[in-house]
C-alpha cells in the first residue's frame, strides 16, 4: 500500500490523473444541458471583471463550468498532494493554480503569523493580489476546511485588499454523485440537467472593519446560501450540503476555527 501511494503521488501519475479527470469533466459540461440563470448575470458582471468568484467547499469540481472563454482565472489550491492533483486539473481547464491555504482568522492574515507562512496563506494572499491586479479572475471556497457552509474572513479580506467584488457562484447537475464527506461534495455525472446560478456582485469598502466586515462576510454567506438553493431548485432537487435548523452559526464556528 505504501508503494501504491508513492506512485500515486508520483509527478506522472499525478499528470495523468489531472488530466483525465479534467477530461471528464470536459464531459460532464458538453454531455449536460446547463441553464444560466439570471440569463443576463454576464452582462452585468462582465464590466465589473476581474471578480473574485466565491463557491462553497465541495462544489468546486465544476465550478470552472461558470467561466466564460475569454475569462482568465487563477484558483486558490492548497500546498497538499491532492491539491497538486487539482492544480494540474485545473490547468488542464484553463485555470492557473495558486498554491497555499487561506487562513482561518482574520487576525491570523493581518499579522502574518508563523501559521500561515507554514500553511503558504501569505504567499497565497499576495498571489491572489497580485493575479486581481493583472486582470484575472479569482476563485476560491469562501469557507475554511471543516467548517462547511460557513463563510470565513479569508474571501472578504481579498475583496477589501483588492477592491474587487465578490461573486458567489453555485454549479449543480440533476445527475451527480453526492459524498458522504464534511463538505458534502458532489460531482456531475454526464448526459443531464445543469444550472449555472451567479449572484450579484458583493463590494466589500476599503475601511470596512467591525461591523461593516461582519456584514460583507454574512453577505457572502447569503449569496452563496442563495445562489446554490436556486440552481438545485432550478433541475427539482435539493442541496444535499444545506444548512438545516439548528446547525452551526457563524459565531459558533468562530469559535471552533479561531
Amino acid at each position: 500500500m505504501a508503494l501504491l501511494k508513492r506512485i500515486m503521488r508520483s509527478r506522472p501519475a499525478q499528470e495523468a490523473l489531472g488530466f483525465l479527470f479534467a477530461a471528464y469533466l470536459r464531459l460532464v459540461r458538453r454531455t449536460n444541458r446547463f441553464v444560466l440563470d439570471p440569463p443576463d448575470i454576464y452582462d452585468r458582471v462582465g464590466p465589473q471583471m476581474p471578480v473574485i468568484a466565491a463557491m462553497w467547499h465541495g462544489q468546486h469540481f465544476m465550478i470552472s463550468f461558470g467561466k466564460r472563454p475569454q475569462d482568465r482565472a487563477a484558483a486558490l489550491v492548497s500546498r497538499s498532494a491532492d491539491g497538486e492533483f487539482n492544480a494540474i486539473a485545473l490547468r488542464h481547464l484553463g485555470v492557473r493554480a495558486v498554491r497555499g491555504s487561506g487562513a482561518r482568522d482574520d487576525r491570523i492574515i493581518r499579522k502574518g503569523s508563523a501559521r500561515v507562512r507554514e500553511k503558504g496563506g501569505a504567499a497565497a494572499l499576495r498571489g491572489l493580489l497580485q493575479a486581481l491586479a493583472q486582470g484575472e479572475m479569482v476563485v476560491m471556497t469562501a469557507d475554511v476546511p471543516k467548517v462547511s457552509r460557513v463563510c470565513g474572513p479569508g474571501i472578504v479580506m481579498l475583496a477589501r485588499m483588492s477592491g474587487r467584488p465578490i461573486v458567489p457562484v453555485a454549479v449543480v447537475a440533476s445527475r451527480r454523485i453526492d459524498f458522504r464527506s464534511w463538505d458534502r461534495a458532489s460531482i456531475g455525472l454526464p448526459f443531464g440537467r445543469g444550472a449555472i446560478v451567479i449572484g450579484e456582485p458583493i463590494h466589500v469598502a476599503a475601511d470596512a472593519e467591525g461591523t461593516a466586515f461582519e456584514s460583507a462576510r454574512q453577505a457572502v454567506e447569503n449569496g452563496l446560501d442563495a445562489v446554490h438553493a436556486r440552481a438545485y431548485a432550478l433541475i427539482g432537487s435539493r442541496d444535499p450540503g444545506a444548512r438545516k435548523n439548528g446547525e452551526k452559526t457563524a459565531a459558533g464556528a468562530a469559535q471552533e476555527i479561531a
